[in-house]
């Protein structure tokens, strides 16, 4: 579309006609953008592709109040929807930096080498390390190595 998005397009149909059912036909199949249409008030989102029956069928559903998604997407929304849920984090009460530095540790790396690997200071390194064994209540790195290689860290490859 020339003039404007088909997000912004059906945002305005909705805003100056809420009665209105958009139905979204697009190449586009991101979950960004098929989100983005949602939340503008589109009813359905098929992707070009799709046949006319295809289309046919999406018209009448999204016409009688469903909301429609063409195959390929509706399957993969119900791939996000059914995956397992993420594990929880190892060491919940580190920040994600102090985890990747406490990863790198466990792989027997210096400070000075997580500093080049994580584009940081030796300084900010080192006051990762500080935070990590009051957070673990650890004496010293080889207490917080073995905490973090019984949690199952520290096991990849050093390139």
């Amino acid at each position: 579309m020339p003039a404007m998005s088909g997000v912004e397009a059906t945002r305005r149909i909705m805003a100056d006609h809420p009665h209105t059912t958009v139905l979204v036909l697009t190449m586009f199949d991101d979950d960004d953008s098929i989100a983005a249409a949602l939340r503008a008030g589109a009813r359905g989102y098929l992707l070009k592709g799709a046949s006319r029956e295809q289309i046919r069928c999406a018209i009448h559903a999204a016409a009688h109040g469903q909301i429609i998604f063409g195959a390929p997407l509706a399957e993969r929304m119900l791939g996000h929807f059914t995956a397992a849920p993420a594990a929880p984090p190892v060491f919940p009460q580190l920040t994600d930096r102090e985890r990747q530095v406490l990863g790198l540790l466990a792989q027997g790396r210096a400070n000075t080498a997580i500093a080049a690997r994580l584009s940081l200071s030796h300084k900010t390194v080192r006051n990762h390390v500080s935070n990590i064994l009051a957070k673990l209540q650890v004496a010293d790195r080889a207490q917080a190595i073995i905490k973090a290689r019984d949690a199952g860290l520290g096991h990849q490859s050093r390139p």
